[in-house]
């Protein structure tokens, strides 16, 4: 096989454009209506993201799915003795990375995570289908387990002793909130020349916005 053979074919972008008169000041807002132009057009899970942590060796990554975002940030759950929680502990600095190939888009969070209340994550784990609540207990994520059946038996014991009542949320299950204190965003354009702003967070709150060449 030759080299050729493994070329990817390259496409060009044309959906759309950013540009500083219309993505505004405020990059929250800025996201609000791009992700919901992502659900409005069906995208498949818009609210997909990756979570990068920094480990006690390594920078990990994976995908986690976004519950909710306000003036403050971004939200999902986990489990507090996962991977990706137990990095949150020794180093809160975590970064996000949504991108929407459909319209050519991707967006870049940089910020510090925290847990949310118990209450916030107590009515979101009600808000959650009952398998996914009895899954949460059954479950020690991230840690090994000898093979699926051991973990459709763990799944079988826990649904049995929650059989007549409620699920409630384990201790050590919850949400985290990444605070943004940088944002960029990025819309493929013709000729790889690129739209790129970046926000920054300045001391008063506010947001600095510069364009980034491509």
């Amino acid at each position: 096989m030759s080299n050729e053979d493994n070329v990817i074919p390259r496409s060009e972008y044309d959906h759309s454009t950013l540009l500083e008169g219309d993505a505004g000041n405020d990059p929250i807002m800025l996201f609000g209506r791009w992700f919901e132009a992502a659900r409005a057009d069906g995208l498949p899970e818009p609210h997909a993201v990756a979570l990068a942590t920094m480990g006690p060796l390594t920078i990990s990554c994976r995908m986690v799915l976004l519950q909710s975002f306000d003036k403050d940030g971004f939200v999902f759950y986990t489990n507090h003795n996962s991977r990706k929680a137990l990095d949150l502990e020794r180093d809160p600095r975590a970064a996000l990375t949504f991108y929407w190939p459909a319209h050519e888009r991707q967006i870049r969070i940089e910020g510090k995570a925290e847990h949310v209340t118990a209450e916030t994550s107590d009515a979101y784990f009600r808000s959650r289908p009952r398998e996914s609540r009895i899954g949460a207990w059954s479950s020690d994520q991230s840690r090994p387990v000898d093979d699926r059946d051991t973990l459709e038996q763990r799944y079988a014991r826990w649904t049995e002793r929650f059989a007549d009542t409620d699920v409630p949320r384990p201790i050590h299950w919850g949400g985290y909130l990444v605070r943004p204190v940088r944002m960029e965003f990025w819309q493929g354009r013709p000729s790889r020349l690129h739209d790129r702003l970046a926000y920054e967070q300045l001391s008063d709150g506010t947001w600095l916005c510069t364009r980034l060449q491509p």
